[in-house]
């Protein structure tokens, strides 16, 4: 693994690590509001009950966040995961017209926070798009 891959991984693989711990013992309350604003993007999600909600989120940051830093796991299979997940991330930018100015791509202020998710992807297009080491 070169070294720009082992940074791009680490940091991305600690971020979710992180989020993901931190969403482990969510309240009910709080995983419903995060699950209203995600059912912007993935329509699907409105069907868990909050609490399920809650524990997918976590589960999903914790196990892509672990991958990401297992160094047997391929930056394919690494970065294919961290893409699906901000993919749905960015539909919930995309699709929530509060998050974006009236271009519907800069950021408006309630949008900086998840628009900040953009950079999950390039790390994503640049782990799953990177020439195999020799």
């Amino acid at each position: 693994m070169s070294i720009s891959n082992a940074i791009l991984r680490g940091v991305s693989g600690a971020y979710l690590l992180q989020s993901g711990y931190g969403k482990m013992n969510l309240p009910s309350e709080a995983a419903a509001g995060i699950q209203g604003l995600a059912a912007t993007g993935v329509p699907p999600v409105s069907n868990l009950d909050a609490k399920t909600f809650g524990k997918v989120v976590s589960y999903s940051e914790l196990g892509i966040g672990a991958a990401l830093l297992t160094p047997v796991v391929s930056n394919r299979i690494a970065g294919l995961g961290l893409g699906v997940f901000s993919a749905g991330l960015l539909a919930i930018y995309f699709r929530n017209p509060v998050m974006t100015q009236e271009d519907g791509i800069r950021p408006s202020q309630d949008g900086i926070a998840i628009s900040k998710d953009l950079f999950m992807a390039a790390i994503a297009g640049a782990l799953v798009f990177a020439p195999k080491n020799k």
